[in-house]
């Protein structure tokens, strides 16, 4: 088996090509990406249901809008928690109850009491579900053309809209991906 790098921490943008309709425009964080297979989140999937309504204590730290994300087909019915830490948090002093993803991004334990993590938080979005690829899978729809892998910044986890996420990330690419971002809803249209 060939040694996969490792894209933990960046971004998997759809392209246009993508027919899978639970990845249409998406933005993916990927929380974990090894020979294991890989995981992330989708950043730009908002639900109606507020945080208060799943996850009471946390949802004075949500970041707006204020409700819970659909962060993928897998599993709706369990709750991530992914959070900036300004200046990224130490790593001897990184706050009880956070683990570094990726410079100032880590996931939070849900488990724990919010206060733990209160004074540290930067933002904080919740997730129900995930997106998940088993071994090869992810690098298989890569080299079929079906994601952009761009950096992230900490701000992605948080945009306010989320809704312009897609073109946003694409917009501030230095290549030829920026204007992919200009590509339209329903080509058919044109």
């Amino acid at each position: 088996m060939t040694e996969v790098s490792s894209l933990t921490g960046r971004l998997l943008v759809a392209t246009p090509a993508l027919a899978d309709p639970n990845f249409d425009r998406a933005v993916v964080l990927l929380l974990d990406h090894d020979e294991e297979g890989s995981l992330g989140v989708v950043l730009n999937r908002p639900t109606p249901v507020d945080v208060g309504d799943i996850l009471e204590g946390w949802a004075e730290l949500a970041g707006e809008p204020g409700v819970v994300f659909q962060g993928g087909p897998v599993s709706l019915d369990s709750a991530l928690g992914v959070a900036v830490i300004p200046g990224g948090g130490s790593v001897d002093r990184a706050p009880l109850g956070w683990r570094r993803v990726h410079g100032a991004i880590g996931l939070v334990d849900l488990e724990a009491p919010p206060e733990l993590l209160a004074s540290a938080l930067g933002s904080l979005r919740i997730f129900a579900g995930y997106a998940g690829w088993g071994p090869g899978q992810l690098e298989d729809e890569l080299v079929e053309g079906a994601w952009y892998v761009v950096e992230s910044e900490p701000g992605d986890v948080s945009s306010p809209s989320p809704e312009r996420l897609w073109r946003e990330v694409l917009r501030r690419q230095r290549s030829e991906l920026a204007m992919v971002a200009t590509y339209p809803d329903d080509p058919s249209l044109n």
